[in-house]
């Protein structure tokens, strides 16, 4: 049976912040419901069918960069029919609030979550956190973590000097260290740019025999927006409810960057950096027969200066 999907006609495009969360109130509440949560976050839930993607995202995110202005998955609801249930803060957030705990705990004791056949938690940055972190309230969902940090807590990360002003919230408590969050999680995938150097140990303290480290060599610290444009990000969600994602396609999926300009300009860099001049100049070449570039252009003449200049010799 084709799982009932939703019609949401709204535009969310171009408005104001408070009249983005006025509609986002008013679609939510038709479909489902929608709850403020404290002072700093919020909740909506549409209701469709049996599958249900769980999203953490950062409203000003939201309204920037996803596509329509919408919750992630907004798209889902409307095109695949599934559940959705969005997370969202106001500002920056780790989702590090009693009224977001507290959300989850009533949940757990209404049974919420049993009344799905397949649970996916996602999440970007803090929302990774967030998603790896409250998994534990629907045991057998997947998680996927795009970059996530394992806890900000100073006595266990107190060798990440980023997001001082966040280590004030208590990361210690409930929900508190994502890498014991995800026991009950059927699988997990770390996403994360090796290359990171922070990043790739927070990724490290995922270590659970149900965990798949996802490595994304040069695409930087907004994965997210990298998948986004790679035209990956929508296949690996739908991947994921269905069950049938792991490394060999995530790295099928990850050929795309070879065509992405902002991966060949890392890669370039980095190939610049460590010494491997002839391959970035192969690069730039291959990218210069896709497409006038102005950077490759460049990039291109340097090398070819370096490497047709006459060495020097003193006299």
């Amino acid at each position: 049976m084709q799982d009932p999907q939703l019609t949401i006609d709204t535009d969310l495009t171009d408005l104001e912040a408070n009249a983005w969360f006025a509609q986002v109130d008013d679609i939510c509440d038709e479909h489902g419901f929608f709850e403020q949560l404290g002072a700093e976050h919020c909740v909506g839930f549409l209701e469709a069918g049996n599958n249900l993607l769980v999203t953490f995202e950062n409203a000003q995110t939201v309204r920037a960069h996803n596509t329509d202005a919408e919750p992630r998955g907004f798209a889902y609801a409307r095109h695949d029919g599934w559940s959705h249930l969005a997370l969202m803060s106001f500002g920056e957030s780790w989702f590090r609030d009693d009224a977001v705990f507290d959300f989850f705990d009533r949940m757990i004791d209404d049974g919420f979550f049993d009344d799905f056949e397949r649970i996916v938690f996602h999440g970007a940055d803090g929302g990774g956190y967030a998603a790896a972190a409250f998994s534990v309230a629907a045991p057998g969902a997947t998680v996927i973590a795009l970059r996530p940090q394992a806890t900000l807590d100073a006595g266990m990360a107190g060798w990440d000097p980023r997001y001082k002003m966040h280590r004030r919230a208590n990361f210690t408590g409930r929900y508190g260290y994502a890498p014991e969050m995800i026991d009950g999680a059927r699988k997990v995938f770390i996403a994360y740019d090796p290359i990171q150097r922070l990043d790739a140990i927070h990724a490290a303290l995922f270590r659970k025999p149900h965990v798949t480290p996802l490595p994304c060599p040069l695409l930087g610290s907004q994965l997210d927006r990298a998948f986004d444009r790679l035209g990956i990000h929508d296949v690996m969600i739908k991947l994921a409810m269905d069950g049938s994602l792991d490394a060999r396609r995530f790295a099928q999926l990850l050929r795309a960057r070879r065509y992405d300009q902002t991966y060949a300009r890392n890669l370039v860099h980095r190939l610049i950096s460590t010494n491997h001049k002839s391959l970035a100049r192969i690069i730039c070449t291959y990218m210069l027969q896709r497409g006038k570039d102005a950077f490759f252009a460049k990039k291109l003449q340097e090398l070819s200066g370096a490497r047709s200049a006459p060495s020097q010799i003193d006299s």
